[in-house]
């Protein structure tokens, strides 16, 4: 870990990463069973900044079982809903108080900027947990009529009830390691469910700190444990017969691996997947105020995000101006570590995933496609960096228009009217965002149903809020997040039917 780097770091956070770090299973950091152990790196350095266990099966069964003991005991489900609330919003307060050691430890671990974490990791993840945590209270069933007695004359009162489905397996991605843990994590335990949590490995440290915290909280033993670790760990996971429920977020190859485990044992599962989303730009659009929304819905976090802005479809009156203007943006953005407060573009959080969107771009050179800008690594910093590029007018047909890249890459496109527009947003096997832009309320109203995406901006792209739905069509995965939705995921409906 280079003296540049941690400049701005805490001894807290440098205390943090210095540790010998087990599993937090049932209450505490245990040792791991397996031997080996994952190093963990700086993306901004490429130097190792930590390391974890790497669970294997044995580890798997030992924190399932202590999730399934702490289930079958009710620990948790059998507090009252107003003490499970109380918890969690303690919890909410202490990663608040933990603020600056959370967002310094995401911006090490993953290499985005410190802005975001802290604006976004915490302090996005703060009021989600505060949102979430009143539904412990607000979960209901319904008084039924019978329509249909049997015998004719008998009298039946009806009604239904939610109950947590049980064990849950969080697995969540290395692009928004706190913020997406938080989004499994409280939902799960404002229903009463306990859960195992497996972070991705490239970026597990903020995951093990919510472990702690939660704890402190009052958690208790065995209904939060976190086992770190890579593809046993996350197998042996998602094909536990004590699994009840399966919460993943990652890429659509990954998903279809994990459904199919579920089936097996017909476990429950919601999947967040990839996506490929367009931005649908109409003629009356002014792009000179416009441009830094979609700069932002594009490369916002190095374009590492499900719902990013990939593929930029704009009238064809209006597309030199704005392919031009994205360009000058991308151009003019400073590369830099996210501890570097000035840096606009950060690194990518690894060496294997650098290489894997430099394929994507060199595809796309060999295909013989016009890049206005970008598109190399950027060979004088040390890290994980790629300059964000930009692709004018690429074939239909084109690799890089259908295939999720996952980094700083966009392309635009021209059509030439409204049908012409849906057709090419339409034109992929995701759906799980898209945003149109247009001051035409009427046009926009049109459009919305014909978008096949889960969730549709208008003017804007990528805000999301704990109220809001959040999930796929098509490949883009199975499930909400959110609100009533991810509450609905981890319970189950009971009716019961009582003869009177």
């Amino acid at each position: 870990m280079s003296n540049t780097t941690f400049v701005a770091v805490s001894d807290t956070v440098r205390t943090f990463v210095a540790r010998d770090f087990g599993l937090f299973i049932d209450g505490a950091m245990q040792p791991a069973h397996a031997a080996a152990r994952l190093d963990v790196y700086d993306p901004a350095t490429g130097e190792r900044l930590a390391t974890v266990a790497d669970a294997d099966e044995h580890d798997v069964d030992r924190a399932v079982a202590s999730a399934k003991h702490a289930f079958d005991a009710r620990v948790w489900s059998g507090l009252r809903p107003a003490d499970r609330e109380r918890i969690l919003l303690k919890l909410a307060d202490l990663i608040e108080a933990d603020a600056e050691t959370l967002a310094q430890l995401e911006t090490l671990n993953q290499g985005k900027s410190i802005h975001v974490s802290r604006a976004i990791e915490v302090g996005a993840s703060v009021e989600y947990v505060r949102y979430m945590a009143g539904w412990a209270t607000k979960i209901t069933g319904q008084t039924l009529d019978v329509s249909i007695p049997f015998p004719p004359g008998a009298r039946y009162t009806a009604y239904t009830r939610k109950e947590p489905v049980g064990v849950v397996a969080a697995i969540v991605p290395w692009n928004f390691p706190l913020m997406i843990a938080v989004w499994k994590l409280i939902p799960a335990l404002a229903a009463g469910c306990t859960i195992v949590l497996k972070p991705s490995p490239e970026t597990p440290l903020t995951a093990l700190r919510l472990a702690e915290l939660a704890r402190e909280a009052g958690v208790p033993p065995g209904v939060f444990n976190v086992v770190t670790g890579g593809r046993v760990c996350g197998s042996a996971l998602a094909s536990h017969p004590s699994i009840a429920k399966i919460s993943f977020t990652g890429s659509t190859a990954t998903g279809k691996l994990v459904g199919a485990a579920a089936v097996q044992n017909m476990t429950r599962f919601s999947l967040e997947l990839g996506g490929k989303n367009p931005i649908v730009m109409l003629d009356d659009v002014d792009v000179a105020q416009a441009l830094d929304g979609v700069a932002a819905g594009a490369f916002f976090n190095q374009g590492q995000v499900c719902a990013a802005a990939s593929r930029i479809y704009v009238h064809r009156s209006k597309f030199a101006q704005l392919a031009d203007g994205l360009a000058g943006v991308a151009q003019s953005m400073k590369l830099g570590a996210g501890l570097d407060t000035t840096a606009q573009i950060n690194p990518l959080v690894s060496a294997h995933h650098r290489d894997k969107v430099v394929q994507h771009i060199e595809g796309a050179r060999r295909a013989g496609l016009t890049f206005l800008a970008g598109g190399t690594p950027a060979d004088d910093l040390p890290g994980y960096y790629v300059k964000p590029a930009v692709i004018a007018d690429p074939y239909p047909d084109s690799a890089i228009v259908h295939d999720e890249v996952f980094g700083p890459v966009i392309v635009v496109v021209p059509f030439d009217d409204a049908a012409d527009a849906v057709r090419l947003a339409n034109a992929s096997p995701y759906g799980l965002a898209a945003s149109i832009w247009s001051n035409d309320l009427k046009r926009v109203m049109n459009l919305v149903p014909q978008i096949e995406a889960g969730t549709v901006w208008v003017n804007c792209h990528i805000p999301l809020d704990p109220s809001m739905p959040f999930g796929g069509y098509k490949q883009s995965g199975i499930g909400r997040e959110f609100g009533q939705y991810a509450i609905e995921g981890f319970t189950e409906t009971k009716s019961v039917c009582i003869a009177h």
